[in-house]
């Protein structure tokens, strides 16, 4: 009897040390959760005071210096993206391949958030007749957050503009005429080869499959830039504002 009760006190024991062991566990990981959204809400929102160097659209000559000097930081830089009464309002950067930026922010240092950033596979001076650029989709709104908005209607039709600004002080005004819900696969939004010639094709598949589309009368010579972003991390669901990039 005794041998059996100091056996059913040991095991005992280690149940009590196991249930500790993955209470321990299970705090330590809540807390990590914590901590990464922290980082990457604030990270986002505050961008390492990325906003010193917003540019002015009143003055081009501050914001080719603004700009300037985020290139001095990082060569990657290709402008500056916002679109009005939104969140978005960010550096634009531009990786060797489409990856780079997910995970590091503007000036190349780690970052959850990552950056917005302009596909590998277009130019780097805006010239393509279809741009796509990528930004992380943020709960509160950061990033590209606020791309997800678009999907509602009174949001969609009150917010319908932005500027695109370059390092050289030109600044390029942004018209939203569309927001698609698709998938990652989807070629005709996510095929970034020269779509010269191509562009009214792509503006009647908006048309016909978009949650919003907006006649603007777009033009075959018009410019259309995608602002993408993902639905869930556990999907391939996609979320894109499409804009017109005006000369």
């Amino acid at each position: 009897m005794n041998i059996a009760a100091r056996a059913a006190k040991l095991g005992d024991r280690v149940l009590s040390y196991i249930a500790i062991i993955l209470m321990v566990t299970m705090l330590s990981y809540g807390g990590y959760s914590l901590w990464d959204t922290y980082v990457t809400m604030t990270g986002a929102f505050l961008s390492k005071g990325f906003l010193k160097y917003k540019p002015d659209l009143n003055n081009p000559e501050e914001t080719r210096l603004s700009l300037q000097e985020l290139l001095a930081i990082n060569p990657d830089t290709r402008g500056w993206i916002t679109l009005d009464g939104t969140h978005i309002d960010y550096p634009m950067v531009q990786g060797e391949d489409d990856m780079e930026y997910v995970n590091k922010d503007a000036t190349g240092e780690f970052a959850l958030s990552g950056a917005i950033f302009l596909s590998a596979e277009n130019k780097p001076d805006y010239s393509d007749s279809y741009m796509l650029t990528y930004g992380h989709h943020v709960e509160n709104g950061a990033m590209y957050g606020d791309v997800m908005e678009f999907l509602k209607e009174d949001y969609f039709e009150k917010n319908q503009s932005g500027h695109l600004f370059l390092p050289n002080g030109r600044s390029r005004k942004l018209e939203v005429f569309a927001v698609i819900e698709c998938d990652a696969y989807d070629r005709m939004i996510y095929s970034v080869d020269d779509k010269k010639g191509q562009i009214m094709n792509l503006v009647n598949y908006l048309e016909e499959h978009s949650t919003h589309f907006r006649d603007i009368g777009m033009k075959e010579s018009d410019q259309v830039m995608a602002l993408s972003t993902c639905v869930s991390l556990e999907t391939n669901g996609r979320a894109v504002v499409m804009v017109r990039v005006d000369p």
